[in-house]
């Protein structure tokens, strides 16, 4: 299955540059790529423009996005990750309160149309 989700970055060209930098082949922490494999994900990109990400996920059949918070609350290699993000990420101004990435609803798909 298919998810995307959305967050915004501070507005600041450092904070963009670190999270970039953060995100780069080789920097993430192989106890967060680690994390998010075994919770059934499949895929994950993230794209930028501007200061506004777009996450698009690929999942497993089964995957239980509440498990993986779960999960994620229960590591301190993860919420090491989070605060350090946290630093830089900033909600959308329309996502549910306590949420970080907001998901977006699909409107269109091409192979829908005749």
């Amino acid at each position: 299955m298919r998810h995307v989700l959305l967050i915004d970055l501070v507005d600041e060209a450092q904070a963009i540059a670190d999270y970039e930098a953060w995100h780069a082949a080789g920097a993430v922490p192989p106890a967060i790529n680690a994390s998010i494999r075994d919770a059934g994900i499949l895929a994950m990109e993230i794209y930028r423009t501007g200061n506004r990400l777009v996450m698009v996920m690929e999942t497993a059949p089964g995957y239980d996005a509440a498990a993986k918070a779960a999960a994620d609350a229960a590591s301190p290699a993860v919420q090491a990750w989070e605060t350090q993000m946290d630093a830089v990420q900033r909600p959308l101004p329309w996502a549910m309160p306590g949420s970080k990435w907001t998901p977006a609803d699909r409107i269109y798909s091409l192979d829908e149309q005749p």
